[in-house]
């Protein structure tokens, strides 16, 4: 497949222009004009580009690229180990943030819903990253809690009144807990995100709304899975999704 060709698809599949982001999106290093095979995974670590070459891939797929604002912007160290890398294995890479977030279908929100059982009803916040919907039976916030951790194999952490009876959520992957006052303004029971900051529990405590923190990592493996499927199915290349273990 044409790299041309697979970036415009890309590029118009998850509507990058309509963002405004922290990272630019879609071709961030351009390596060999032909892709046949695509390595998948969350962030363009060292780890995930030697499995690129390791498995002989011409591109790398991610949700977390590189170049973001305010980084220092000199290549030094962990950074410049990581370009000349895929620069002399003629790599490329292709990373889209927000844009990944946010697609209704193969998005990180869109499969975390469907990873978890919840169903989507609308969206709200900025640029519309806050997703809500319903948990389809009613239970307390620390089921739910639980219910999270099993499913992600991860350990999930609940502040605020565990007891709460839940049945409308909202979500938003990542480190999204900036946006919790949003998802309460929303009428939400319970927010669920990935990472959380000291001020997060005294808000979950003094509005009554818990918060799950579910894991950064562990909330945005879904995303670039599906859109790895996706290509595959679309194209008839090779796409190995990789997942890097990250406790964060």
């Amino acid at each position: 497949m044409d790299r041309t060709q697979l970036h415009s698809y890309l590029d118009e599949l998850l509507d990058a222009a309509r963002f405004k982001d922290y990272c630019p999106n879609g071709l961030q290093v351009e390596g060999a004009p032909e892709v046949s095979h695509v390595v998948a995974g969350v962030s363009a670590t060292l780890a995930l580009i030697d499995a690129a070459i390791e498995r002989g891939a011409q591109a790398l797929l991610v949700h977390h690229g590189w170049f973001w604002r305010g980084e220092d912007g000199r290549i030094t160290g962990t950074k410049r180990a990581r370009i000349a890398r895929v620069l002399e294995h003629g790599i490329n890479l292709f990373a889209y943030h927000l844009p990944l977030d946010a697609h209704p279908e193969l998005g990180n929100n869109a499969q975390l819903a469907r990873v978890l059982g919840l169903r989507p009803t609308g969206t709200t916040g900025e640029q519309g990253l806050i997703w809500l919907g319903e948990t389809g039976s009613a239970g307390t916030a620390d089921e739910l809690c639980a219910h999270v951790s099993r499913t992600l194999t991860r350990q999930a952490l609940l502040v605020g009144d565990a007891r709460r009876t839940v049945r409308r959520v909202a979500w938003c992957t990542g480190g999204a807990q900036g946006m919790f006052e949003q998802a309460i303004d929303a009428g939400a029971d319970l927010y669920i995100s990935g990472e959380i900051s000291e001020q997060t529990t005294h808000l979950a405590r003094e509005s009554g709304i818990p918060y799950i923190a579910a894991g950064h990592h562990a909330t945005e493996r879904y995303g670039v899975q599906a859109l790895g499927r996706h290509l595959a199915e679309c194209f008839g290349i090779r796409v190995d999704c990789v997942d890097i273990d990250n406790p964060a």
